[in-house]
C-alpha cells in the first residue's frame, strides 16, 4: 500500500510516501521558521496561507523525487488534530479533495501518534513494548506504548510544555525565535551552577510535569540583573534553564520505565533533538541498562513522514478507518487517548 502524507498543523508543510513494503520513498518539508521570526512566533493566518501555497507543490516533489505516479497512490493520510485550526483544514482539504479525485481513502492522523511512532522510521527501530517521551511544542508527555494504537497516559504538563518554556525563555534572553535551538545554543558557552534554578515537580511522587515556575524564575533573574546584561550572563542563564528542564524530564523518563517494568525509551518531538537532553538520556540509561531510541533529526520536527507512517500503520491495522466520504472535521484539541485501541 502506496499512502501520501500530509502534514499541516503548524508552521510547517510536510508531505511524504510511504510504502508498506519498501519503507519511505521520500519527503519534503518546508518551514515557515523565516516567515515567522519577524512577529516572535507563529501568526496562524499567516501559516495557512502559506500551507495552501506548498501543499500542492510539495506533493508533486515526492511523487517526482519517488518515481511514481499520482495515480500509483492508494491512500491519503493527513493531521486532523491537535494543531491550529486553520492549518489542520489546509491539509485536511486537500487530502480529502486528491481522495475524491483519485477515488481513493482517507484516514485522519493524531499529530502525536505521528511523533510516537517516527522512531519507527529509523533503521535500529525499537520494538513494542516502550515508554514513549512526547516533547514537543505544545506538548510534554510520558506514554505507555504496548503496540499501535495501544497507548497508555503516564503523565503529561499541567501548564506550560518544555518547549513553550523554551521559547518563552527565549524571548526573555532577547534571542528570538524560534527559542528552543536558540537557548541550546547559548547554553554550551554557560557555566554550570551559576544559576541554580528549580526543578518544579521532580518529587512529586507522580509522572507529570510543570514549567511555568522554572518560567518565572527565569523572568526573576532577568529584572534582577537589570539592563545592562552581558552575553555570558545570559549564557549561564540559558545553562541553568537547560540543566533545569534536562533534570526533570530525565528523571521522570528514568521513573517511568522503573514504574512500567519497561527497558526502552522512545522519545519524539522537536525538544527530541536537543543534545543536552540527549546526552542526559543517554548518561541516565546507561547507568541503568535502559535503552534509548530517537528518530532522526529530520523527523523530530513536524513532518510529512510521521503523518504517511501513522497513516500507513492505521490502515493495516484497522482497514475500517478508511474513510470515502470525503466529509472532514479537524480537531485543533484532541486527546491522543480518544484514538487508543487494545490498551
Amino acid at each position: 500500500m502506496l499512502v501520501l502524507g500530509i502534514e499541516s498543523s503548524c508552521d510547517e508543510t510536510g508531505l511524504a510516501l510511504y510504502d508498506t513494503d519498501a519503507g519511505l520513498l521520500a519527503h519534503a518539508l518546508h518551514s515557515q521558521i523565516a516567515m515567522h521570526q519577524e512577529y516572535g512566533g507563529v501568526v496562524p493566518e499567516l501559516a495557512s496561507r502559506d500551507h495552501i501555497r506548498r501543499a500542492l507543490p510539495l506533493a508533486e516533489q515526492v511523487l517526482a523525487d519517488a518515481g511514481k505516479p499520482l495515480s500509483a497512490v492508494d491512500a491519503i493520510a493527513y493531521t486532523q488534530g491537535p494543531g491550529l485550526a486553520g492549518a489542520l483544514l489546509v491539509g485536511a482539504s486537500v487530502a480529502n479533495a486528491l481522495g475524491f479525485a483519485l477515488d481513493k481513502p482517507v484516514v485522519g492522523v493524531h499529530h502525536l501518534e505521528g511523533h510516537l511512532l517516527s522512531p519507527l522510521l529509523a533503521p535500529d527501530a525499537p520494538e513494542f513494548p516502550f515508554v514513549a517521551l512526547l516533547v514537543s511544542g505544545g506538548h510534554t508527555q510520558l506514554m505507555e506504548v504496548r503496540g499501535f494504537g495501544q497507548y497508555r497516559m503516564l503523565g503529561e504538563t499541567l501548564d506550560d510544555a518544555a518547549g513553550e518554556a523554551f521559547d518563552k525563555t527565549a524571548k526573555l534572553l532577547g534571542i528570538g525565535y524560534p527559542g528552543g535551538p536558540a537557548v541550546s545554543r547559548l547554553a554550551d558557552f554557560g557555566t554550570p551552577g551559576r544559576f541554580d534554578l528549580p526543578r518544579p515537580m521532580k518529587h512529586s511522587g507522580n509522572l507529570d510535569f510543570s514549567f511555568s515556575g522554572l518560567k518565572t524564575a527565569v523572568l526573576t533573574q532577568v529584572k534582577s540583573l537589570g539592563t545592562n546584561v552581558c552575553e555570558q550572563e545570559k549564557a549561564d542563564l540559558a545553562r541553568g534553564f537547560v540543566d533545569a528542564i534536562v533534570d526533570v524530564l530525565v528523571s521522570k523518563s528514568m521513573a517511568a520505565l522503573k514504574q512500567t517494568s519497561l527497558k526502552t525509551l522512545v522519545v519524539a518531538g522537536g525538544v527530541g533533538a536537543n543534545t543536552q537532553l540527549r546526552e542526559g538520556l543517554n548518561l541516565a540509561a546507561k547507568r541503568r541498562g535502559y535503552r534509548v531510541h530517537y528518530p532522526d533529526l529530520a523527523f523530530c520536527t513536524d513532518n510529512g513522514a510521521m503523518i504517511a507512517f501513522a497513516g500507513a500503520m492505521r490502515l493495516t491495522h484497522w482497514p475500517d478507518e478508511a474513510d470515502t466520504s470525503y466529509a472532514y472535521t479537524v480537531r485543533p484539541r484532541w486527546d491522543l487517548s480518544e484514538i487508543a485501541r487494545g490498551m
